[in-house]
């Protein structure tokens, strides 16, 4: 019965990590969001805040943040039409995520690179 319960709840916690990947995996997306929380809000802008992200890709990758509700697209009338995109209410909850990441990531660097000792692996129980 034990053995029923914990394989319930790893295909829980198995699902619940795999809806988060699919609104923010890939390449590109957590990157558009950082460059959108660092105040870029055009797509001009977001394109040149990050190094090798082609016009087609942000394109796809916003539409499908807006998809995700992660962010929001306004179009402005005027000549030209401005387009902004901001990040929702919704999308600030990731902010603590992508610093936890980011230390994650630094650690990582320096594991890699020789700095520092490898951690003591931790058991999850998620």
């Amino acid at each position: 019965m034990k053995k029923d319960i914990e394989h319930s709840q790893c295909q829980s916690a198995l699902r619940d990590i795999k809806d988060a990947l699919d609104a923010l995996g890939g390449k590109w997306k957590l990157q558009i969001l950082i460059a959108m929380f660092s105040g870029h809000r055009r797509f001009r802008e977001i394109e040149r805040n990050i190094p090798k992200l082609t016009s087609k890709v942000l394109a796809k990758e916003l539409k499908d943040l807006e998809e995700h509700k992660l962010i929001k697209r306004t179009v402005y009338d005027g000549t030209p039409v401005l387009v902004e995109y901001t990040p929702t209410e919704y999308a600030h909850n990731l902010q603590e995520v992508l610093q936890v990441l980011q230390r994650w990531g630094q650690n990582h660097r320096s594991i890699i690179m020789g700095k520092v000792p490898s951690p003591e692996p931790v058991d999850l129980h998620i």
